[in-house]
């Protein structure tokens, strides 16, 4: 192999306020995914291309056979990996060549050397991780061939998109909650249960207990589903005990999903809560021929700043690969208004992938199949508020040409980059969801909901339509009535308005609406 040389755009900035304590045990022993270039880009690209166009919406997609066919790693690719890994004294633990990815297990210091860096432990007020300043080295004819390293660094990359709504207070003896059934009555979804279909659901923590499975859904008079749990990179359903952790996320995803479409298998896919064990649940489920979903539902992310750029490739490359195969993605879009948490206006990722569903949030009030208002998701200071903006990494995609963003002060911004949302629901928890976690009845909000609200729906749509959606962005842009524009209210720096906003997206869902627009 050539002399390796710093691999552009491999840095990876410290959290904000981390400082280094000192070298990394030499001694750590840890994993690492390597994620390669897929075969024939050019063609895997005209392929996600013709998907995009609004009028092919719900064409030909490949197989996952024929995907690993055509566009998984390539063989010399991988053997140059075991090659490199090899000279380092690493170990390849993993291959899986329709995900493109290499994992190889080592050192500390053999990864130092390897890649030419030198980990630090840094510390932070939130904890501490294992991290590097400056780039990555790779050898030269390497540079071509691989499109991400992730998991040396091994920060806590995400965060779950929920919020529990307090059992006393003003706030809520004024509030209102609705079971997942009567959010599907007021937003007009089409009869069905998910027949044939498969939900996987990505999760970074926590886990489920049978036995409140059944509690929650015998309470609704539904049939429990079909709930399996796929470890990846050594996680695994791990429930915590604790309502307002993870566990909280895990029982909201498989409880509004499973009451939607309680015939559809109920796939959820844990890994460890890393940029590596993150993109690594993701290509788990997208190409498990086993389960072979239809529909992803993520309800965790974080700032698109906090992530390094060649993660933000290699999540997206996941998503476009996810269109080719007919697979609808449906993404939070965060709970920490216009500025997801920071200073000044971001996004949150994955929701800022142009090649998933960005789901907002909205209050809700109405009984039965009749909605009286619906408005932007916003608890004022202090509270949540749904995500949306700009992004600052994606591009534009076709299918938001000459659109705005109206900002809150009235005044409209064209679009020159991706702008999400794309759908809303519910979220508030002012106007919440009944969920049972760890034996306990709890009202939950946040975008957590509205993703597994929006998979529900979908998987009732393939079941109808015998087929996957696949990727609906492109229809539900193109068509009239697929959802109910909402009009009223902030995010804070972004305002609801007529058609797209960078609030509320095109607005709730219209099932019947829906329906027609993905050709069921």
């Amino acid at each position: 192999m050539s002399n390796p040389s710093p691999w552009l755009g491999s840095d990876r900035d410290p959290i904000a306020g981390a400082k280094a304590a000192g070298r990394s045990d030499a001694s750590e022993r840890f994993e690492v995914s390597v994620i390669l270039v897929r075969r024939s880009a050019a063609a895997f690209d005209e392929h996600v291309a013709q998907l995009h166009a609004a009028a092919a919406a719900g064409g030909a997609r490949l197989t996952r056979q024929q995907y690993a066919q055509q566009f998984g790693a390539d063989p010399d690719h991988v053997a140059s990996v075991r090659k490199f890994a090899a000279s380092h004294g690493l170990t390849v633990s993993r291959e899986h060549a329709e995900r493109r990815t290499v994992v190889l297990s080592g050192t500390v210091a053999q990864f130092n050397a390897a890649f030419g860096i030198d980990l630090q432990r840094f510390q932070h007020p939130g904890g501490s991780y294992r991290g590097w300043s400056g780039p990555l080295h790779l050898p030269g004819d390497m540079h071509g061939i691989v499109e991400s390293v992730l998991g040396l660094d091994n920060r806590r990359q995400a965060k779950p998109h929920f919020r529990v709504r307090p059992s006393a207070g003003a706030a809520a003896a004024a509030s209102s909650s609705f079971t997942p059934l009567q959010l599907a009555a007021l937003y007009g979804f089409p009869a069905g249960d998910g027949k044939g279909q498969s939900i996987a659901l990505i999760e970074l923590g926590g886990g489920f207990v049978a036995g409140d499975l059944s509690a929650y859904f015998g309470g609704l008079g539904v049939a429990t589903p079909k709930v399996v749990a796929v470890g990846v990179d050594g996680a695994s359903n791990a429930p915590t005990g604790e309502a307002n952790g993870p566990d909280g996320e895990v029982m909201l995803d498989i409880e509004v999903a499973g009451a939607i479409a309680p015939a559809a298998g109920i796939a959820v896919y844990f890994g460890p809560n890393t940029d590596a064990g993150f993109l690594d649940a993701i290509t788990t489920a997208i190409h498990d021929t086993a389960n072979a979903n239809s529909v992803i539902s993520i309800s965790w992310g974080g700032p698109e700043s906090t992530w390094s750029k060649q993660a933000l490739t290699s999540f997206d490359q996941a998503f476009r690969e996810a269109a080719a195969l007919g697979i609808t993605v449906c993404v939070a879009a965060g709970d920490s208004g216009s500025s997801d948490g920071l200073s000044g206006d971001h996004v949150d990722f994955p929701a800022s992938s142009p090649n998933v569903l960005a789901c907002g949030g909205t209050n809700l009030h109405g009984s039965g199949s009749s909605i009286s208002s619906e408005t932007v998701w916003n608890d004022g200071a202090g509270g949540g508020a749904t995500g949306g903006g700009i992004s600052k990494s994606f591009p534009l995609p076709t299918w938001q040409k000459g659109l705005s963003a109206t900002k809150a002060t009235g005044s409209k911004t064209a679009l020159k980059k991706r702008g999400v949302p794309d759908v809303a629901g519910d979220a508030d928890p002012q106007t919440g969801y009944h969920v049972r976690v760890d034996g306990q009845n709890l009202v939950f909000g946040g975008t957590s909901a509205v993703a597994p609200l929006w998979a529900g729906l979908l998987a009732r749509i393939n079941a109808i339509k015998g087929k996957p959606a696949g990727f609906v962005n492109p229809a539900l842009y193109a068509s009239q009535g697929a959802t109910r524009d909402v009009t009223q209210g902030n995010n804070g720096d972004f305002a609801a308005a007529k058609g797209w906003d960078a609030c509320t997206g095109l607005g709730s869902p219209n099932g019947a609406g829906v329906r027609k627009a993905l050709g069921a």
